[in-house]
C-alpha cells in the first residue's frame, strides 16, 4: 500500500510540468526599483529529486553531491620522528613511576597513622586482596622509604638522561 501511494505520488509530481514549480517573476511594484537588464529573467528549472524507490526505475546517470574524484585526499598523518618517539616514551616512563610513587607515599603514610594509632586514610580498614604481613611496621615503613628513594633516582635518572639528549623540560610535562 505503501509503496502504491509513493508511485502515485511520483507519477504526479512528474506529471506538473517544471514551469508549475517555479514561480513567475512578479511585476515591479510601483515604488520599487526596476529589474537591471543583466538579471536573467527565467528562473532555474528546479532539481528533481529521488528517493531510493525511484532508482530502479531510472535510466542514466544519477548526480550525487560530492564526487569521491573531486575530494581532496586525506594527509598522511605525520610521521613521528625518533626524537618524538623518545619524548613519548619518557613521558609515559615517568607518569608510571610518579604514580607508584604516589602509591608509596600513601602506604607510608597508613603504615605511620596506624603505628601512631590513628586511623588509616584508606576507605575500610580491612583489606581483602592483601596478604598479613608479619614484619614490625617500623621495617615495613623502611622497606617502602627504601622504595620510594629508588623510584625518586629512577625518575632524577631519566629527566638527567632527556636533558643530555637535549629534551626540553617542557616537552616532558
Amino acid at each position: 500500500m505503501l509503496r502504491l501511494l509513493s508511485l502515485l505520488a511520483l507519477a504526479l509530481f512528474l506529471a506538473i510540468p517544471a514551469s508549475a514549480q517555479t514561480t513567475a517573476p512578479s511585476a515591479p511594484s510601483p515604488g520599487s526599483k526596476p529589474q537591471d537588464a543583466t538579471a536573467p529573467t527565467e528562473a532555474k528549472k528546479a532539481k528533481k529529486v529521488l528517493t531510493n524507490d525511484d532508482l530502479s526505475q531510472t535510466n542514466g546517470k544519477i548526480s550525487v553531491v560530492g564526487d569521491a574524484k573531486e575530494q581532496p585526499k586525506p594527509k598522511p598523518a605525520a610521521r613521528a620522528t625518533p626524537a618524538t618517539q623518545y619524548i613519548a616514551s619518557l613521558r609515559n616512563q615517568l607518569e608510571w613511576l610518579e604514580k607508584q610513587l604516589k602509591d608509596v607515599n600513601k602506604q607510608i603514610i597508613d603504615l605511620k597513622n596506624f603505628n601512631a594509632g590513628e586511623p588509616s586514610t584508606r576507605a575500610s580498614g580491612v583489606q581483602l586482596d592483601q596478604r598479613h604481613q608479619r614484619e614490625p611496621i617500623e621495617v615495613q615503613i623502611r622497606a617502602l622509604e627504601d622504595k620510594k628513594k629508588d623510584l625518586e633516582s629512577k625518575i632524577d635518572t631519566l629527566y638527567d638522561e632527556a636533558r643530555k639528549r637535549g629534551v626540553e623540560p617542557g616537552d616532558l610535562r
